[in-house]
């Protein structure tokens, strides 16, 4: 398919035989354990051949449909080794890459939104794409100036597809449930779509990108190209050279993968610390390890590029300081005070009453990054988070679902939550806890108090 379907009864089509083939496979599955296989091998071949139509379809369709494979993509740590293992080459074709759109189309857009002389603009322009994503591709060029930038042009089309897709995709999200275990796909979607309209404007893209490209102008740790010129569907930055993260994920030294873990977790709470914006796209294809001229130098001399500001979370006070403040009362084992706080922040409804005790033993697993030094963040350790909430007859899910995510922490929580997708996709091992003493409010010892009100509404500690 060279490029994105603009019938919406295409789309449509191709998304609705997806639970059409989920059905499919689960009464062949029925007929597996009927004729003497375990109902544990089965549910696992059931969720590979899912895993892989699921993939194949989101990645031809590229639009809302792409978008919902790159946001699940990161969360394949969680899946057994066995199922995630034969399709993980797919997952990560995903997150770097999309059938191209063509040649005649990408001039034609380029024409309508910088003029008939837009070659003019450029002294080199490359029409097959660098890469391409779920609402636009990527060609390299030079500027007029002599600069090498990236070209990105967005799909005609793309922003009734993604709304389209994303509908489409939420009306069966329950049946893509079992494939992330302990994660609810519907929330997610919803999410997804809610950030349509930003995702498709360039012009406010292009002000949260400028926005960090000053802010780490020069930093030791972290680079972001800089814009060079944008309107609504064309926007053109600095190009940046690099090595793909998806390739230290699958070919990386020990050592590589370490500083590329590090690197990420110090962006994720620096770069909402120091911009008050959250960049909320965190697949492996958006950030680039930057090895200078030193290729077979040491890691710790590499930088991390940072690509794509079209989903951010506008937080200009930084974090709330409720989450470095919850965190560290909970390493410090202060279960009432936790407890207090979830309450106070919507976490935990007033209908509701939960043991401050199980709320503080649900929490500290989830944490353990935090409560060492340094942590090895791997497959095997998220595959357990995951199956500890998922089983219905475990205790940690019974109370996980009494807890209310509310809506102002929803995108915080995502980001979050797939930045630690990829840190176990690269088995790093990263000093968690200092960037969260570095970058989070509240988490310092002398800070943990602040903002928990006491029933008469002052200040605890006051």
């Amino acid at each position: 398919m060279s490029d994105l379907p603009r019938k919406a009864v295409t789309r449509t089509a191709k998304l609705a035989a997806l639970p059409l083939g989920f059905a499919g496979r689960a009464t062949w599955g029925l007929g597996k354990r009927i004729g003497g296989r375990s109902a544990e091998i089965v549910g696992r071949e059931l969720q590979q051949r899912t895993a892989e139509q699921l993939f194949k379809v989101l990645g031809e369709l590229k639009g809302g449909a792409m978008k919902f494979g790159q946001a699940l993509s990161v969360f394949e740590s969680a899946l057994p080794e066995e199922v995630a293992g034969p399709y993980r080459a797919a997952l990560t074709k995903l997150q770097e890459a999309a059938p191209p759109m063509p040649t005649r189309t990408v001039h034609g857009v380029l024409e309508e939104h910088l003029g008939e002389d837009w070659r003019e603009l450029f002294e080199e322009f490359e029409d097959k794409p660098s890469a391409a994503a779920s609402i636009g591709q990527v060609h390299r060029a030079v500027w007029h100036d002599g600069r090498e930038v990236a070209v990105k042009v967005q799909y005609p089309g793309a922003g009734e597809a993604l709304l389209s897709d994303l509908t489409q995709l939420g009306r069966f999200a329950r049946m893509l449930g079992p494939l992330i275990p302990g994660m609810d796909i519907k929330p997610l979607i919803a999410e997804l779509r809610d950030r349509v309209s930003e995702e498709l404007d360039y012009d406010l893209e292009a002000q949260a990108q400028r926005a960090h490209a000053e802010e780490f102008a020069d930093d030791p740790d972290v680079v972001v190209p800089d814009v060079v010129h944008q309107n609504d569907q064309v926007l053109i930055t600095e190009w940046m050279e690099g090595i793909p993260l998806s390739e230290v994920i699958a070919h990386g030294g020990q050592a590589e993968r370490d500083r590329a873990g590090q690197l990420l977790a110090r962006f994720l709470f620096s770069g909402t610390a120091r911009t008050g914006l959250l960049h909320a796209d965190p697949h492996p294809g958006n950030f680039r390890l930057l090895v200078g001229d030193a290729p077979d130098g040491p890691p710790e001399k590499w930088q991390l590029g940072v690509l794509d500001f079209g989903t951010v979370d506008r937080l200009p006070d930084g974090l709330p300081p409720t989450i470095g403040a919850s965190l560290r009362m909970t390493l410090d084992g202060d279960a009432e005070a936790v407890y207090a706080m979830l309450c106070q922040e919507g976490f935990v409804k007033p209908s509701v009453e939960l043991d401050p005790d199980a709320v503080l033993d649900y929490l500290l697993p989830v944490i353990e990054p935090a409560r060492v030094d340094e942590f090895t963040f791997t497959r095997g350790w998220m595959r357990a988070q995951a199956a500890r909430i998922a089983d219905p007859r475990s205790p940690a899910h019974q109370l996980g679902r009494q807890l209310n995510l509310p809506p102002s922490y929803l995108l915080i929580h995502r980001v979050t939550l797939s930045t630690i997708g990829v840190l176990c996709q690269l088995g790093a091992r990263v000093r968690m806890r200092d960037e969260l003493a570095a970058w989070v409010p509240g988490f310092g010892p002398e800070e943990a108090g602040e903002g928990v009100l006491e029933e008469d509404g002052t200040a605890a500690g006051s």
